[in-house]
């Protein structure tokens, strides 16, 4: 995700899988995505061959694990101020920010069903 990207704009979008290795062998055989590893429960996918980037993370499988929904992923220059800006909103922090190979992030709600995340370097 280092490519420049606009504010607030979607930037990535995130699926899970219960099986890395299946479904980068799946992706990459019917639509020719090219993949990077970020170890083992964790593969993003580049934007030249799918148009859009995005990843799979590694999920459980059985109904405790939750849906198989997509993340939806903004882009953010000011990570703090956009956090604010969701809460002013009405919007609830449903995963405080944390990091990872990057850059920084967030999850929220916007309290009509829909959790999206917010990312920045």
């Amino acid at each position: 995700m280092s490519e420049s990207a606009q504010h607030h704009a979607i930037n990535y979008v995130e699926f899970s899988t219960t099986d890395i290795a299946t479904t980068k062998k799946f992706y990459a055989a019917a639509f020719a995505w090219s993949f990077q590893d970020w170890g083992p429960e964790y593969i993003s996918w580049d934007k030249a061959t799918a148009g859009i980037a995005g990843g799979f993370r590694l999920r459980e499988r059985g109904a405790e694990a939750g849906p198989a929904e997509p993340l939806i992923v903004l882009y953010s220059k000011d990570l703090k101020a956009s956090e604010d800006a969701v809460i002013a909103a009405g919007g609830t922090i449903v995963v405080p920010t944390f990091e990872f190979p990057g850059g920084r992030r967030f999850h929220f709600s916007d309290g009509a069903g829909n959790v999206l995340a917010v990312w920045s370097e």
